[in-house]
């Protein structure tokens, strides 16, 4: 790669023969080379590059697309250092790839393949796109089953009244009519504000330390067809719900409350007053247009995207601006995610609305 570009600095010499009357031979002498230096570790491949302002140091900052397409690997870190740039790279994503039971939620974090842990807790609420097809669905359940092992509380809303809607039958705070989305959204906001006002009080309140330090359980706002709800909606309706959501996002952190929100594109128009950046993990799933990307993870990124025909995979930001490739927790061919998820609600004394009801009459 150096010597194809010429990132070096030569000087041409002469070489003076035996027979003076034959015309002298130049050659290139290489008087400066950059150092780079390469390092293999627990499926990591590490290359430093030594910065000195020279001529080439803007090349030698920028080494990303070139490391990713040439050497076939994923970008997972990049990191300056006191004289040098840090690369750091997975040469073989899918071996990351882990089954839906290795996915665990614990200490602020959700791990969903063996190096991709989404931590909530600093870095907290998710935006997925993907079209029909791409594994979104799946991956929306693979999480709720994984949550609903901890002592989270979730909330789950699907406008298209389709596959999250199902869970229901076996889930408490399940809602696909707008009425009803309207109201969870308005509710979850207010549980968040009375949350603050009571950590406040708390006896073991302490500046600076979140809703964990105090033995609270985080709560998920899982929003699925996002979009395609807010087409619904007439304007005054449009913004009142874009007014809770985006102040969900800037104060649910201390409190642990948290968006999941999924949708097939994240145009900006739904995605008011900057609320989109406010979202830290982001993953985008299947196949999905460069300008698709680009809402997604922002129009000013350099990141080429490949296309693979394997469901479940596609890219990923966990909050560091790094983005990589991406592949959803394995599903077992026959794994029931509405017998799995009912049973762990069983386990956790969650009763659907619809139970709650008859047992009061």
């Amino acid at each position: 790669m150096i010597l194809e570009n010429r990132w070096y600095e030569a000087e041409t010499q002469k070489d003076s023969g035996f027979f003076t009357d034959l015309q002298s031979r130049s050659r290139e002498k290489i008087v400066w080379f950059p150092k780079m230096y390469y390092q293999m570790e627990k499926g990591l491949l590490h290359i430093r590059c030594e910065i000195t302002l020279g001529k080439y140091q803007d090349q030698l900052l920028r080494l990303e697309d070139k490391l990713e397409s040439g050497l076939y690997c994923e970008l997972t870190d990049k990191t300056l250092h006191d004289g040098y740039v840090e690369y750091t790279l997975l040469f073989d994503m899918i071996a990351n790839r882990i089954s839906i039971d290795e996915v665990k939620a614990e200490h602020g974090g959700l791990r969903l393949m063996k190096n991709v842990v989404w931590e909530y807790d600093k870095l907290p609420h998710a935006l997925i796109a993907g079209g029909t097809g791409g594994g979104k669905t799946y991956f929306l359940l693979t999480i709720i089953e994984a949550l609903l092992q901890t002592n989270a509380q979730l909330y789950i809303l699907d406008p298209k009244n389709a596959d999250l809607a199902d869970l229901g039958t076996v889930l408490p705070n399940v809602y696909h009519t707008k009425d009803d989305m309207i109201a969870c959204v308005n509710a979850f906001y207010e549980g968040m504000v009375q949350r603050s006002e009571e950590m406040k009080q708390h006896k073991n309140y302490k500046t600076g330390e979140n809703y964990a330090y105090l033995g609270l359980p985080p709560c998920f706002l899982i929003f699925d067809e996002y979009v395609a709800f807010l087409e619904m909606l007439g304007t005054k309706e449009s913004m009142s719900l874009l007014s809770q959501l985006k102040k969900i996002v800037m104060l649910g952190r201390q409190a642990g409350y948290f968006l999941i929100v999924a949708c097939q594109r994240p145009d900006a128009k739904y995605f008011g007053d900057g609320i989109r950046d406010n979202f830290n993990f982001r993953v985008g799933l299947g196949r999905i247009s460069e300008l698709g990307y680009g809402m997604l993870f922002g129009s000013d990124v350099k990141k080429q995207f490949f296309q693979k025909p394997i469901k479940g995979r596609g890219y990923c930001d966990v909050g560091t601006s790094v983005i990589s490739e991406f592949y959803t927790p394995l599903v077992p061919k026959g794994h029931d995610f509405l017998q799995t998820i009912g049973t762990l609600a069983l386990k956790r004394g969650d009763v659907p609305e619809q139970r709650k009801e008859n047992k009061e009459e």
